[in-house]
């Protein structure tokens, strides 16, 4: 019996393997299910020909019970090849485009290929040869078995060749072993056709691709520890990128919305006026793009908040007309709208995100539809002191394919892009719109047929509230114009362009404010005892912030002035954060001259008509030759565009100057110090210039210093810093040279 030796190893090593498996939690995946099932063929196998070498040493005359369990040895040996081939076909294609339906479709053709070759195994006969010491088994049924192998051994060969990329791949081991034994197996078959050792071959396969195949445990443990760090490390890049984004893109585009509203008012010819109207609606497009973003931030970190109040629903769906009306323009579609007539005047429910609802669907609608109709519809369910509003958008448009529906609310998922590739958009207004939907307890339903249109509904139940429109406060009144001459007001803000912005927009009701750069020369104002009716306070300040200056204002005696945060930080919760902190109001830029106008009438309490008269006049000044700039490097047609015009530009060329005298002996003093933090901020704000001036290159070398402080890298600074002062005091010799200093 000494053949016994070698299955009797194999099955205490295929016992072992099953126990080390079953026993531990393990991922559950396609690699760890065809492992599983090629341990528990393995262990069988190991079982089945222990049972057959002893039955043949102890009752070598039950020539069929042995035909037929060695018939099933060979199924057992059969089924654990195919699933050799399972397991390096699916390694092969993991990962891939359509890797999962491929493996799938293999599985199907294959299984039936294996459960016919079982049967053909079967039915041909099958020769033992057997003294009861030596036995082993030929034939019909063996020979059919030997070239079935061969044939999934192919299969595995050309997986490995059509669908993998490197040959090293540790996952193919287990395969490379096995080919190894085959060969070993078949030349001491040769030598000694009774050599039990198939069952060890499986076994000793298996025990190699235990240690090349996901960890069943650490690597359980191991994944969920990467996972975690990962997904920490994107949702704080994630924080800090909306941060910055936030404050980068308001900052200029507060000084382009804000010089143009300014425009918007002086006398000009009205092909200039229309070109500027153009630049708001852009600026107002962009804004959407990041106010979009900054939502979808909100949502992911439960953040965004349903603000409930007192609203009157017929405005708003009059106001939700008239605006879409004005983004179809000359398009060539119908818009048809139906308010019931019966909808409650007075509701109570977040009208603002009401609003973006269905701004949102009907943008889309308007977006995706070249002719036809638009359709606007609201109906209403009353039940009791509920209203259903049930809002439905409807368009003859392109239509949305059946598997792509419920892809549709997906953050920047956009469909045929090669279709619609001029069609402006990021692919976040419908999945924020569902998101605020479900906020509300609402839901959506799309219907659509692709080439014909689609079809938008939502469900939302609001309060009704039993007052007349006119008791609203406030509601629906137009805010008209008005003066707020005499009025003191403070502006505080480190960067001298947002300070020429803030004095240009208060210029139209009248106010000639004071201007400060830091938070200290704001407390120096007030500790002189000038009385200020209002003070703006941007926050993102050295050496003091606006929230710490607003604490030490609140600590002089009598001071009792309201104070509006104004900032580019707009990321989810500032205007609470603010409030909290003690500001009486937020202002986010770019500033929106409508919310200006709230807070002025708010805070100021003057209502008179503005006045021709009173209106504050600018010199003229004769322009210099810009072409000189030009040949230095500066890009000053980019930065007229920022800018609005020649005239505001060589103002910020003056401040340009005037800010270089302090904040170089600054950013001096900061380095020597290794205040990285400060030096970061001057260095941010020197950028923010540049790029207004057009002075591209020192904008970028002052980025690199921006982020080396705040990444606290004072080597990268201390190496570089005479680098970025040599480009510096190059820039002001050229803008001294053409203002003539």
């Amino acid at each position: 019996m000494f053949n016994l030796y070698i299955p009797v190893c194999g099955f205490f090593c295929a016992l072992l393997l099953c126990i080390c498996f079953f026993s531990k939690k393990r991922i559950k995946n396609n690699e760890t299910k065809i492992f599983s099932w090629m341990l528990i063929t393995s262990f069988l196998d190991c079982i089945l020909m222990v049972s057959i070498i002893t039955i043949a040493y102890l009752f070598k005359e039950q020539i069929f019970l042995l035909k037929i369990l060695n018939k099933i040895d060979y199924i057992q040996f059969l089924v654990w090849i195919w699933l050799l081939f399972l397991y390096v076909y699916y390694i092969s294609v993991q990962g891939k485009e359509k890797g999962e339906r491929a493996y799938q479709k293999t599985f199907q053709y294959t299984s039936v290929l294996t459960a016919v070759e079982a049967v053909l195994i079967v039915a041909f006969p099958v020769e033992l040869f057997n003294t009861g010491k030596t036995m082993y088994s030929y034939g019909t049924s063996a020979n059919l078995l030997y070239a079935f192998c061969g044939i999934d051994i192919l299969f595995i060969l050309l997986a490995i060749f059509l669908n993998s990329k490197s040959f090293k791949n540790k996952k193919y081991l287990p395969f490379y072993v096995f080919m190894v034994f085959a060969i070993v197996v078949m030349l001491l078959r040769i030598i000694n056709p009774g050599l039990v050792i198939v069952t060890a071959v499986l076994a000793y396969c298996n025990l190699v691709m235990y240690f090349t195949i996901e960890n069943p445990d650490m690597k359980m443990v191991e994944q969920l520890n990467i996972e975690k760090e990962r997904a920490e490390k994107a949702n704080h890049a994630k924080t800090e990128f909306l941060s910055n984004m936030s404050h980068e893109i308001r900052t200029p585009l507060n000084a382009i919305v804000g010089f143009s509203q300014a425009l918007m008012e002086e006398d000009l010819p009205p092909s200039a006026k229309e070109e500027i109207s153009d630049i708001l609606m852009s600026s107002n497009n962009l804004l959407e793009i990041v106010n979009g973003i900054l939502d979808i931030s909100k949502i992911e970190a439960n953040r965004l908040e349903i603000v409930n109040t007192e609203y009157n629903s017929h405005k708003l769906m009059k106001d939700i007309q008239t605006l879409i009306k004005g983004r179809i323009g000359d398009k060539p579609l119908e818009f048809r709208s139906y308010i019931d007539a019966s909808m409650p005047p007075v509701l109570f429910g977040d009208f603002v995100r009401i609003k973006q609802i269905i701004i949102n669907l009907l943008t889309n609608a308007v977006k995706y539809t070249k002719e036809g109709f638009v359709e606007f519809k609201v109906d209403t369910v009353i039940q009791g002191e509920i209203c259903r509003l049930i809002i439905s958008v409807e368009d003859s448009g392109i239509g949305i394919k059946l598997e792509d529906i419920d892809k549709l609310f997906r953050k920047f998922e956009r469909f045929e892009l090669e279709k619609n590739i001029t069609t402006e958009g990021t692919g976040l207004g419908l999945a924020i719109t569902k998101s605020l939907v479900e906020l509300m307890n609402g839901k959506i339903v799309v219907q659509s047929i692709y080439g014909k249109g689609s079809k938008f509904t939502v469900a939302l139940d609001q309060r009704i509230i039993p007052k007349d429109i006119h008791e609203l406060e406030g509601e629906g009144e137009e805010i008209e114009d008005f003066s707020c001459f005499g009025a003191k007001v403070l502006v505080v803000d480190d960067n001298k362009i947002n300070l020429k912005v803030a004095k240009r927009l208060l210029r139209d009701y009248q106010i000639e404010p004071d201007l400060v750069l830091s938070g200290q020369e704001c407390i120096d104002k007030v500790l002189e005892g000038t009385q200020y009716d209002l003070i703006l306070m941007d926050d993102m300040m050295p050496h003091m912030s606006g929230t710490q200056t607003l604490q030490n204002l609140k600590n002089i005696i009598g001071f009792h002035t309201p104070v509006i945060a104004l900032t580019a930080n707009a990321i989810s919760g500032m205007k609470e954060k603010y409030i909290a902190n003690g500001f009486n109001d937020y202002l986010s830029k770019p500033i929106n001259q409508k919310d200006l106008s709230i807070a002025l009438q708010k805070y100021l309490k003057k209502s008179e008509k503005k006045l021709e008269e009173g209106k504050i006049e600018v010199q003229e000044e004769p322009k210099k030759d810009i072409s000189y700039l030009k040949e230095q490097g500066f890009d000053v047609d980019h930065g007229i565009e920022l800018l609005s015009d020649l005239d505001t530009y060589e103002m910020t060329l003056e401040g340009f100057l005037e800010e270089s005298e302090t904040r170089i002996p600054k950013m001096e003093q900061f380095k020597q110090a290794k205040d990285a933090a400060n030096y970061a901020i001057l260095a941010h704000a020197m950028k923010s210039d540049a790029k207004y001036l057009g002075i591209m290159t020192l904008a970028d070398l002052a980025l690199q210093h921006e982020m080396a402080g705040k990444e606290n890298r004072m080597d990268y600074i201390e190496e570089h810093y005479q680098e970025l002062m040599n480009e510096v005091e190059k820039d002001i010799a050229i803008i001294k040279n053409y203002l003539g200093k």
